[in-house]
């Protein structure tokens, strides 16, 4: 039996710190913890929760995630949420299991109990500083490498409490380093942990609000959670570019923890990820507005005075203050959702700025309330390598066969990972049409030119986590960067698993082959019998078989390979070819076709695909498919939905994802996407 704890190989925080820390960075960067401890040397009495999660027990550490302490906060604020992610634990040995939410899919994160420390080892001290110890190590050790105050990155104010910092190291896990956790959206941090919809709400929108406070905010930790920012202000003309509005500060992600009514009064409980600086407004701690009467009803704001973050916030001033309000809509086990992935390329820049590049059709069998979620995939662990622009798309949603527009994708942020809409369909067929934009930001060649700097076993990393989410739309993704599962491999050795593969290869090979054939025999039927009536249709239209014809005319054509074409038209009746070929022996041969002559230029499906338009007064001539006299309905020119434009670099694609919500007691939806291949036939449209 082992007697160890358990140490996580993937993300040995001590061991690998470069890989853990900084990602593709340099060591010298920003970050620089003194040491790493396990819980149990940093707490004298760890506990995961002490008397559960509590928005109050957060503090952010040395890193710029508010937007994830912040979302972290705010969930807190609804009982039980926190730890419905926080899967499985065992404290004595040292792992935890952690589920976030990723794309399209729950993913499991597992890990250690190692947490990164400020406060440096006895022995790496000045001596000036060991005297402020008396000399002492078990007294430094005790009293400055211990509790909360240690923690490098986030903690709890809650003295040996865990959950904090194990969740943020979860988090950076799941992205490949703590470094990856700079700067963020609070909404894309709560979907990743609840697997909720966020929607971004400009507060100058809002229509009405009375109506506003009573179906959102009053709702606030019930079924949807709330976070807040404003733009950072400028300092233009002040000389200031720091700041506040009331104490408040810009580009800062903040939590609404709830909105209460107090004797006739609208407030809202905001809270600081960084425990500290409130808002110094009015019904700050202490203000001038906490009259006796007012002081008697604190506890109906489930607040208390204090230096910790917290702080109340009139509704009017709530509104005036922030300009943004990130929402996220919980889902509970009552919803079901299919979504649909595509590999998607944009028309290269300059290009007009239209729908018409990728399309998704999904039928719905009755009425229900629907969420409609079109999303980018999460690009945040492989950032660096993640292509040259930042992509802005929205959609609109017809009913199959209709004209009116039924909804559109509400405002998202710039740049934003996903839009969405919640809207009412009745039962039935509908086609969404998605509109993309994007800016450029960093040259084509920036792989080339920055991998060599760059920390190749992170990168190799990265690469894999690239391939892994992108293969949620493409099997042809890089697969040398697809990592092998071990449920391939257990049990059996490379040359067993050799020789299983080279047999699933060829016995889907087979099944493909089958599959083509099948299709193609089933085409050519249908062609034929298209052709056949076709040609009696036209016999029928020529009139008697004895008739007269009006009149014969005869063309030789001379073709590329060097033989000639005869043919000779009845204008009534029949066109007649005659090829003549040369063999290696210097003879003639001939052939002879004849072909059924048609009235009102009406086309005839040949075999190979190709089409005949029947021109002056009755002559079919052959037609390339795709050239602008072809009018067929051949099913060989229709777009291959599995095939992409022109241009599939990074450049000018993008992943894209369409995710159907809808009520567990309708029928799960199938959804099929469908990609636009070139230009010309969206130019064909503009101008019908």
């Amino acid at each position: 039996m082992r007697n160890r704890k358990f140490r996580d190989v993937e993300f040995d925080i001590e061991i690998d710190q470069q890989r853990c820390l900084h990602g593709l960075g340099e060591s010298d960067e920003d970050y620089k913890p003194s040491d790493v401890q396990r819980v149990s040397e940093i707490f004298e009495n760890p506990q995961f929760f002490v008397d559960g999660a509590d928005a109050v027990d957060l503090v952010q550490g040395f890193i710029g995630n508010c937007w994830f302490i912040s979302a972290l906060a705010t969930m807190a604020t609804k009982k039980n949420l926190v730890e419905r992610f926080c899967v499985a634990r065992d404290e004595q040995v040292g792992v935890y299991g952690f589920i976030f939410f990723r794309d399209a899919y729950w993913v499991t994160v597992i890990i250690d109990d190692l947490l990164y420390t400020s406060i440096p080892k006895f022995e790496e001290l000045a001596p000036q500083e060991k005297q402020l110890y008396h000399n002492n190590k078990d007294f430094y050790n005790k009293h400055a490498r211990q509790g909360t105050k240690s923690l490098y990155f986030a903690k709890s104010a809650t003295q040996g409490e865990t959950w904090a910092p194990l969740i943020e190291k979860a988090y950076a896990k799941l992205h490949g380093s703590y470094a990856a956790l700079r700067g963020g959206e609070a909404g894309e941090a709560m979907e990743d942990l609840t697997g909720g919809i966020s929607t971004f709400i400009p507060t100058r929108d809002i229509f009405d609000i009375d109506r506003f406070w009573n179906e959102e905010l009053r709702k606030a930790n019930v079924n949807r959670l709330f976070g807040c920012v404003f733009q950072g202000l400028s300092g233009a003309r002040s000389g200031n570019w720091s700041s506040q509005i009331f104490g408040l500060f810009g580009n800062h992600a903040y939590s609404v923890l709830r909105a209460v009514e107090v004797n006739g009064k609208r407030f809202v409980i905001v809270r600081n990820p960084w425990g500290n600086s409130e808002w110094t407004g009015p019904w700050s701690d202490g203000s001038k507005e906490w009259m006796k009467e007012w002081l008697e009803r604190l506890p109906e704001f489930g607040h208390v005075f204090g230096d910790d973050g917290q702080f109340v916030m009139e509704y009017k001033d709530f509104l005036s203050c922030w300009d943004t309000l990130n929402r996220t809509l919980l889902l509970d086990d009552s919803w079901v959702m299919s979504s649909q992935w595509l590999h998607v390329t944009a028309r290269p820049l300059p290009s007009a700025w239209t729908f018409g590049d990728v399309s998704f059709t999904f039928s719905l069998s009755e009425s229900t309330l629907a969420i409609i979620v079109l999303s980018q995939i999460d690009t945040r662990y492989f950032n660096e390598i993640s292509g040259c622009s930042y992509w802005q798309f929205d959609f609109i949603i017809f009913k199959a066969g209709e004209t009116e527009i039924v909804a559109e994708s509400s405002l998202s942020r710039l740049y934003a990972r996903s839009v969405n809409v919640e809207v009412n369909l009745d039962a039935g067929d509908y086609v969404i049409h998605v509109r993309l934009d994007r800016t450029t930001y960093r040259d084509p060649g920036y792989f080339d030119t920055n991998s060599p700097n760059w920390d190749q076993r992170s990168l190799s990393r990265m690469k894999s986590e690239r391939a892994i989410g992108q293969s949620i739309a493409s099997s042809e993704s890089e697969r040398d960067n697809l990592p092998v599962s071990l449920d391939v491999l257990a049990g059996q050795n490379l040359s067993q698993l050799e020789s299983k593969s080279l047999a699933l290869t060829k016995a889907k090979k087979k099944e493909e082959e089958e599959e083509a054939k099948k299709k193609a025999d089933a085409k050519a039927e249908e062609k034929e019998k298209e052709r056949l009536e076709a040609e009696q249709s036209a016999t029928k239209e020529a009139g008697p078989a004895g008739s007269e014809p009006e009149k014969n005319s005869t063309a030789t054509v001379t073709n590329d390979d060097g033989s000639t074409t005869t043919i000779t038209t009845s204008v009534i009746e029949k066109v007649v070819r005659v090829t003549t070929r040369n063999t290696e022996d210097g003879e003639e041969v001939e052939s002879r076709e004849e072909v059924t002559t048609l009235p009102n230029n009406v086309p005839v499906n040949r075999k190979n695909g190709s089409s005949m338009i029947p021109i002056n007064g009755g002559v079919a001539q052959e037609s390339d498919p795709g050239s602008d006299g072809d009018d067929s309905d051949d099913e060989d020119d229709e777009p291959d939905p599995s095939r992409d434009m022109n241009d599939v670099s990074e450049v000018n694609s993008i992943f894209l994802g369409l995710k159907v919500y809808t009520k567990r007691e309708v029928s799960p939806v199938e959804i099929t996407g469908q990609l636009g291949h070139g230009m010309e036939l969206s130019a064909e449209l503009a101008l019908s």
